[in-house]
């Protein structure tokens, strides 16, 4: 069944409250809000590299509160332990059996702040449940529910202590990208609200999270013209070839960019892919997970810049069959 036209218009009505909800809180970043519920409403997860106080907080609350939804924190330190994200089963003497008590995990929009603090071993506790949604504890497999979305922070300033997130990880996000300082006018405007705090200010819901799972379901039935999957693996065969690159983005990115371009699609009201749709999300779907050769990346070379090049040598189609 593919998305009806109507039913694109509905989507899209509900998508811009959503990201008009929390450009309350995120002046000035609708983009960046736009990115977060496309990897939301796609079923995936969202990393933010970013420097401190740029609201990153604030922005997993007011999306959690706009779906009415349960948001956590999680403050990534090196002696995190795995037990402390997902849950421990303790012992319950008086009924003589194990119970689990849930972690932080548990929640609609999960905040990993500073993820890469952790070590390894803690950061590879989230693999599971970002992958299947549900977490293992002795043997017992234990479902988070949906929408389910990690948004994971890191600072690209910051590097003592800190472990690097390793490809297969960086894979498992579907986006990435960063909030970045507000612009003049959005300063000032929140200086305006300087007496209130971060934490003070809630945003009314927009929808429950059943119709965020109803969105997501009806996303992926958005039609995808045979020459789009063309683009789509022309971009992903340049990002192979390309001589600076030393490994290339994976199936897994080919299937996140069509996932979320469906989605930008019904967010347009449109129950079609266009190009625009892949351009506008190649670099934060895709750049994060090439690796760059070490004597491109010491010359000043990096993923976006290579993305973009990408695009513009790539030749999107100019033409598309009848839906």
């Amino acid at each position: 069944m593919t998305m009806t036209p109507e039913q694109a218009t509905w989507f899209s009505d509900i998508f811009n409250r959503l990201v008009a909800n929390v450009d309350q809180v995120l002046l000035g970043k609708t983009f960046v809000i736009r990115l977060g519920f496309t990897a939301l409403l796609s079923d995936g997860h969202l990393l933010l590299e970013d420097y401190p106080g740029t609201g990153k907080t604030s922005f997993a609350r007011a999306m959690a509160q706009s779906v009415a939804g349960t948001s956590s924190r999680i403050q990534f330190t090196p002696d995190l332990l795995p037990g402390d994200i997902t849950g421990v089963s303790i012992y319950n003497q008086g009924g003589a059996e194990f119970e689990f008590h849930p972690g932080p995990i548990f929640a609609n929009i999960v905040l990993a702040d500073e993820i890469n603090r952790a070590s390894p071993k803690t950061q590879s506790a989230l693999l599971e449940v970002m992958e299947e949604a549900h977490v293992t504890v002795d043997g017992v497999s234990h479902p988070v529910g949906a929408p389910f979305m990690v948004i994971a922070t890191q600072n690209p300033i910051e590097q003592a202590g800190t472990y690097r997130l390793p490809e297969a990880q960086l894979d498992r996000f579907l986006m990435k990208t960063s909030i970045g300082y507000p612009d003049h006018s959005s300063t000032v405007r929140i200086l305006e609200g300087a007496g209130v705090k971060a934490h003070e200010t809630i945003v009314p819901p927009i929808v429950t999270a059943d119709v965020v799972v109803e969105m997501a379901q009806l996303a992926r039935t958005v039609h995808v013209d045979p020459t789009i999957n063309d683009y789509v693996s022309r971009i992903i065969e340049g990002t192979r070839t390309a001589t600076e690159v030393r490994l290339g983005a994976s199936v897994r990115g080919a299937l996140a960019l069509v996932r979320t371009a469906k989605t930008l699609a019904a967010a347009s009201g449109r129950h079609y892919v266009i190009p625009d749709d892949v351009k506008a999300l190649a670099e934060p779907v895709l750049a994060h997970r090439l690796v760059i050769d070490a004597e491109a990346e010491f010359d000043g070379v990096s993923p976006s810049s290579i993305m973009s090049q990408i695009l513009i040598e790539t030749p999107p189609p100019s033409e598309r069959q009848a839906v």
